[in-house]
């Protein structure tokens, strides 16, 4: 007999300061001091901040703050312990596979979403009982701590999470979305953005409340045809129900370069591109799906980041061909303006294609 609907549940499973945690289990000196992980660990060079443990979010560093910009903030707060370290990717990957490892031992659907959070498809009368048993698993085997978000789709799940960190259990169902949502501000949705927030605010449209009383009809009028009911249903706490332990096939692969000083010359900017493009190429070919897309990211100093992209004539692997189509994009940029990052994303065939 199968179960009934109120004995499935999704969780969502997120890693508490993950990357920060990692590095203190592998420090632990560092517990209890502001830990900060970007770039090459240098806050002098340009580079963002990846993750920032929770005693350097107190004086309010977040990830995608420059270093440098991290670096003086804790220097005019008089902070004198905090450690910048370098991105250690090998280091997270196997901390993840360790954890994940752990999720599938449970009886339970496990969806990766990263390094640091997963979805779990679970079929119990006692979700918190399962979450409490989920986190002391992941604690036993991994020494990381995990906060465990309960709902009745992925979307509540997801941001049921962030009510229960850090450690914490919490669930968000359709009984209880509007009296958690409904008064709060738009971007506090999965999905919805500060953009995005700002456009609906000009629409009248503030909180969770006042997008679910909308109607797809003027939502899709003010936004398009896609954006807008699917904007409506995020404000009603619609989401998808089922988890699929399907393995997570990437759709397309990018490279990126910060400079230590900007780019003024706009030849300099179409060589890296070409750089850049090579190197993905390689990605690519290693994989064995042809490259169907190309964009372009700039960021202009400061701190101004734009993308652009267009589709290749037909699938290809030739370097030559991906190159050039990256170039081109640079005839789109401002060469007036100076430039400090540049990003090369190729999105390739489906896996199973040809």
């Amino acid at each position: 007999m199968g179960a009934s609907p109120r004995d499935r549940w999704v969780l969502h499973v997120d890693l508490d300061q993950f990357v920060a945690a990692v590095e203190v289990l592998r420090r632990p000196e560092l517990r209890g001091r502001p830990v900060i992980v970007g770039g090459r660990g240098d806050p002098t060079e340009r580079g963002v901040v990846s993750t920032a443990s929770y005693e350097a979010r107190e004086f309010g560093i977040r990830s995608g703050m420059p270093l440098r910009v991290a670096a003086r903030r804790l220097a005019t707060r008089g902070i004198t312990d905090a450690v910048f370290l370098p991105v250690d990717g090998e280091a997270y990957t196997a901390a993840s596979g360790s954890v994940m490892a752990t999720l599938r031992g449970l009886d339970a659907v496990v969806e990766v979403l990263g390094w640091d959070e997963a979805f779990l498809g679970v079929r119990t009368g006692d979700p918190e009982t399962f979450a409490r048993r989920a986190q002391a698993a992941v604690l036993a085997a991994t020494a990381l701590h995990c906060s465990v978000g309960i709902g009745d789709n992925t979307l509540r799940a997801k941001i049921a999470t962030g009510f229960g960190k850090p450690r914490g259990v919490f669930r968000l169902t359709a009984e209880n979305w509007f009296e958690v949502m409904g008064a709060r501000d738009t971007a506090a949705l999965w999905g919805v953005g500060a953009k995005t927030a700002k456009k609906l605010a000009a629409l009248g449209i503030r909180t969770v409340r006042d997008l679910a009383d909308a109607t797809d009809g003027a939502l899709a009028d003010a936004l398009g045809p896609t954006i807008g009911p699917w904007l409506h249903r995020l404000g009603r706490g619609i989401g998808e129900t089922e988890v699929s332990d399907a393995a997570w096939v990437a759709r397309g692969h990018g490279r990126e370069t910060t400079f230590q000083h900007n780019l003024t010359d706009p030849g300099r900017v179409t060589a890296e591109v070409r750089s850049l493009a090579r190197r993905v190429t390689e990605d690519l070919l290693a994989e064995g799906r042809a490259a169907v897309r190309v964009t372009l990211k700039v960021r202009y100093a400061p701190f101004e980041t734009h993308t652009t992209g267009r589709p290749l004539a037909e699938p290809t692997l030739d370097p030559t061909v991906i190159a050039d189509a990256a170039a081109a994009l640079t005839e789109r940029l401002d060469h007036d303006r100076e430039v400090r990052l540049l990003g090369v994303r190729l999105d390739m065939t489906p896996p199973d294609a040809g």
